[in-house]
């Protein structure tokens, strides 16, 4: 007798995380709730004051449900084409006094560069390298030139995550959530001498303006394609997430907020990750004009930026 076979019961989709960003619409800051869509796709919007969206991170307990009600509560809702030309993205919760906000980072951390390894358990932790990248207004959004010194010894471009806090009123940081970037910079200046760190990082970096309600990814993963006069140049993956990290996430932000400068209260922190291998380890090198476009396929977003090298201006 013949013994039927089982039939498979159908595995659940992952729950997607949720996501939410803030925008200018005819002149007023708004939030919306979901990603980028499709183009055409029309966004629901609710109008928000300036910092409404940060101090909701620090009165409820930050999940998606306590932060739509409390922006959204008696706000009149708005439908807008997402490719409204009068519709402007914003960063993740960026202030409109940009110098309320703190862009910067950690180095080295990716496990490829500790021989596939990871930190011990229960080992005395030594932090990683960390550096100082810009205020709010150095954010670049996608779409957005990224300037560069010009004459740049080797530029790198860097996919990784970037976490985002906003610290109330006694300086105590609440996390928010996080996005993606590209912390574009002079990595052949750094090799040159790492003393120039400061120097190689003072290039535009890109965010993009999805905020994802959610702790830091354990995986996220896409595609970089690097386009120049019209063609690929060169292409390659990459993976940001937790787990591809020698250093625990939490180790990390816990030792950056023992610092008071980065404590300030009201103070918006943009902190990066640390990126994988990229195009210079692969030979390539970034010239004038080349178009980066960073694919977060594990997260559906995509963004991409153009690279302008920026004479210097000169003394008066």
């Amino acid at each position: 007798m013949s013994v039927p076979t089982p039939t498979p019961s159908p595995v659940p989709a992952p729950t997607p995380t949720p996501t939410l960003f803030e925008a200018l619409y005819r002149g007023r800051r708004h939030v919306g709730f979901g990603g980028p869509g499709e183009p055409g796709a029309t966004h629901t919007l609710y109008p928000v004051a300036d910092g409404q969206l940060a101090a909701a991170f620090i009165a409820t307990d930050g999940s998606a449900e306590a932060v739509r009600a409390a922006v959204t509560e008696g706000a009149a809702p708005v439908a807008v084409a997402a490719d409204d030309p009068e519709l402007r993205l914003l960063p993740p919760l960026l202030p409109t006094a940009t110098g309320n906000a703190l862009l910067s980072g950690f180095m080295g951390t990716h496990r490829k560069k500790w021989g596939g390894e990871t930190q011990p358990e229960g080992a005395e932790f030594t932090p990683p390298k960390w550096f100082f990248k810009g205020f709010g207004e150095w954010v670049r959004l996608p779409g957005e030139a990224l300037n560069v010194p010009a004459e740049p010894v080797a530029l790198i471009e860097e996919p990784e995550v970037a976490l985002v806090y906003v610290n109330d009123a006694d300086g105590t940081p609440h996390y928010a959530g996080y996005t993606f970037g590209n912390d574009l910079c002079d990595i052949g200046l750094h090799r040159k001498d790492p003393g120039y760190n400061p120097y190689c990082k003072l290039c535009d970096t890109a965010l993009a303006p999805w905020l994802f309600l959610g702790e830091p990814p354990r995986s996220a993963s896409g595609r970089v394609t690097i386009t120049r006069d019209g063609a690929t140049a060169w292409e390659g993956g990459f993976d940001c997430g937790g787990d591809a990290l020698y250093f625990r996430v939490r180790d990390m932000v816990e030792h950056l907020f023992s610092f008071p400068a980065v404590r300030r209260p009201g103070l918006v922190n943009y902190v990066l990750l640390g990126a994988d291998e990229a195009s210079f380890h692969d030979g390539f090198r970034i010239a004038d004009g080349d178009r980066i476009a960073i694919d977060v396929k594990s997260h559906g977003i995509a963004f991409e930026n153009t690279v302008r090298y920026v004479s210097p201006a000169r003394l008066a």
